[in-house]
């Protein structure tokens, strides 16, 4: 029973440590699954709508009519244009074809606007699954620095609960005074407190974690927290050195400004050709059919059908003169967000050269922060080690050990935060380069 048990218990845990997930992975099913990505990639298929109706103003409209209305009392007669006073039925149908032939080049610009619109949506779902992965990486993250918060504050419960029973025998023998246990005791309920505390806070985080992915908050996951605990070189760091600014063109924010300047450019030049003369030509057929009510001698419908047909062709030329100055102040309007555009590119240009700049910078010292903490890690480790043989021994007291217990445990959550933080600078510096972080 014992031997299935083990079984039963190691194959529960290799399932669930095949289960665990990664960052790339919470980031790639964040980026299938989130709401806001699904609304950018709706927003795209409007965007090549539009496209495909600007190609569509460039074919000929046409039209088909087909009519009937029954004369009662006076009225024309079809056939002789003259008045009279027998009801008849007339029935008429007409087809009709118009082509724009010039109309200043505002198909042309109208096309090109919605070209430069359908990688504008292109660009703004490249950046909101960016800025999900970004999230998703965050939310991560958190959830990795309290998984570990919540194994090194295991250990130390257990690490306290094995201290309280050697000093309560050691009180047994004399050796040491129940002030000391009291002060083990309140020690190991401290060590409790931090425990349910580090707990409640993974609990939240991983919450939030699911919440950016669109994960079923029902359902459980679990996160490979012990990929971010690798030390990273700090040779890598010239590999992503910001020195060439050509880079930040391919971040998916930048190409969405560059993107709406180029749409505002077109629809500044589409405004524009409200100014010039436009020539339309237009051709059709047309006949009629008309019945004299209680009348034997109207010729048959295929007769009139083909006897009354007419075609025609024509042009159209509108030469604009005055209409209240709308043009005018249209086009100034978007001459006016043109420039506008220009300025959004600019300043986006500069904010991200800054932000990219910051990220690398903040990488490089998380590194080396990385480096030192881990020295430090290992020398209030030696320290605690010592302190606590020599409180067994009965040369150093329970403040000292609780003293030197806590620099340890910070030493070993700081050292875990600049490993975490320098993980996500790195993402970041990548992102701002214009790489894909999810992919």
């Amino acid at each position: 029973m014992k031997q299935t048990l083990v079984i039963i218990l190691t194959i529960a845990s290799l399932q669930s440590s095949a289960q665990a997930w990664n960052a790339q992975q919470c980031m790639q099913y964040a980026v299938e699954h989130n709401h806001e990505v699904k609304r950018a990639a709706l927003e795209l298929d409007n965007h090549k709508a539009a496209k495909t109706a600007a190609i569509g103003r460039f074919l000929p409209t046409v039209d088909a009519s087909v009519g009937g209305q029954y004369n009662f009392g006076r009225a024309i007669d079809p056939e002789t244009n003259g008045y009279t006073d027998v009801s008849t039925f007339y029935n008429g149908y007409s087809l009709q074809a118009s082509l724009p032939v010039f109309d200043g080049f505002s198909r042309i610009h109208a096309l090109r606007t919605a070209k430069a619109g359908m990688l504008m949506g292109c660009a703004a779902l490249r950046q909101e699954q960016d800025q999900t992965a970004l999230n998703v990486l965050q939310a991560y993250t958190n959830v990795a620095y309290y998984e570990r918060l919540v194994e090194m504050a295991g250990e130390k419960v257990q690490e306290m609960l094995l201290l309280l029973s050697q000093v309560r025998l050691l009180e047994e023998v004399g050796r040491r005074s129940c002030a000391d246990v009291a002060q083990v005791e309140s020690q190991k309920a401290e060590a409790d407190y931090e425990l349910i505390r580090q707990q409640n806070l993974l609990a939240s985080s991983m919450l939030e974690l699911k919440k950016e992915m669109g994960f079923p908050l029902s359902e459980e996951l679990s996160v490979k927290s012990e990929e971010f605990a690798t030390a990273i070189p700090v040779s890598s760091l010239h590999s992503l050195s910001p020195k060439d600014s050509s880079l930040f063109t391919l971040n998916s924010s930048l190409q969405l400004a560059r993107y709406q300047m180029q749409a505002s450019k077109h629809e500044w030049h589409q405004a524009r050709a409200a100014l010039f003369p436009s020539l339309s030509l237009s051709a059709g057929l047309n006949t009629t059919y008309y019945h004299t009510l209680h009348s034997s001698s109207t010729q048959a419908f295929h007769t009139q059908f083909k006897n009354n047909m007419g075609e025609f062709v024509g042009a159209s030329l509108t030469i604009p003169l005055f209409n209240r100055l709308q043009t005018i102040t249209g086009i100034r309007r978007a001459k006016n967000n043109y420039r506008i555009a220009c300025e959004n590119y600019e300043q986006k240009r500069l904010e991200l050269e800054k932000l990219s700049r910051e990220a690398w910078q903040d990488w490089r010292g998380y590194l080396k922060q990385t480096e030192q903490m881990a020295k430090k890690v290992k020398a209030d480790s030696i320290a605690y080690q010592l302190t606590r043989r020599q409180f067994e021994e009965g040369l150093a007291t329970a403040v000292d050990l609780r003293t030197t217990s806590s620099q340890l445990l910070n030493s070993k959550a700081t050292l875990l935060q600049c490993q975490l933080m320098a993980m996500v600078k790195k993402y970041l510096v990548r992102y701002y380069r214009g790489e894909s972080i999810w992919e």
